[in-house]
């Protein structure tokens, strides 16, 4: 069963030496599918464009918390058009970060945040939502919206925000930092959220896993997520592969 990486960013810089053969070795490796999820205007765009030129790489576009400085209507009337495109399966990466000092004002984020849920529920798309250090105001937005659908890519809030969220029939993300020393709270939101609701990601080029961190990620080090997962799920890797495989379809409409 081959694994699906729900989010990769093959767009980034990282990349830019060997992108093309980096993509074209992942079927053979057993990567079976990928979602790119972009940034900005100009890294949707290249996310749309990969999508397109490789069967198994689907993309996600938007304009992410850290990226929102100065976004115009222009560049919504962008992100807009992207969605329409044939292998576009998601708005996003979109959500807030009060992680950097240097992020856009905290409203600004908010309203940026707010007006592509819209533009989701509008085009009925589900988000990929990023959510740094910013857990109570990401669940107060959701929460605004019953019908909103996605996943919070590589969850780190606790288990009490993650049953909320369950609850509301959201996904969320698994990624390399799961393996680390300090993963403390992962473990408690991998044991509250049933197997029908993870999805497995690199969020490569970033957060490669033991025994490669610091290293680039790439989606052919996700099978190190999916032995730390099945471990604390109590379930064989190829079960979980399997499951995150058909979760993942179901998320994105692939089925």
């Amino acid at each position: 069963m081959p694994i699906f990486d729900t989010h990769a960013h093959y767009d980034a810089d990282q990349f830019a030496s060997d992108r093309e053969a980096v993509l074209a070795a992942l079927p053979g490796a057993g990567v079976g599918l990928v979602v790119d999820p972009g940034c900005d205007v100009a890294s949707s765009r290249e996310a749309v464009t990969l999508a397109e030129r490789f069967d198994h790489v689907y993309a996600a576009v938007g304009i992410h918390p850290e990226d929102c400085a100065g976004c115009t209507d222009a560049d919504f009337g962008v992100i807009r058009e992207l969605c329409r495109r044939e292998k576009v399966v998601a708005v996003g990466e979109i959500g807030l970060d009060y992680y950097w000092k240097e992020n856009p004002p905290r409203d600004f984020q908010e309203q940026v945040f707010r007006r592509q849920i819209e533009l989701a529920l509008e085009l009925d798309l589900p988000v990929i939502i990023h959510d740094r250090e910013a857990h109570g105001d990401s669940l107060r937005i959701v929460l605004d919206y019953p019908e909103l659908r996605g996943v919070f890519h590589c969850f780190s809030g606790s288990p009490e925000m993650a049953q909320e969220l369950l609850k509301q029939g959201w996904y969320l993300g698994f990624d390399g930092p799961i393996t680390y020393k300090n993963a403390k709270r992962a473990p408690e939101v991998a044991a509250v959220t049933p197997l029908n609701r993870i999805v497995i990601e690199t969020d490569a080029p970033y957060m490669a896993p033991v025994p490669f961190r610091g290293k680039r990620n790439d989606s052919r080090y996700l099978s190190y997520v999916v032995e730390k997962l099945a471990e604390w799920k109590g379930v064989t890797p190829e079960e979980l592969t399997e499951i995150t495989w058909q979760n993942g379809k179901r998320l994105f409409g692939l089925e």
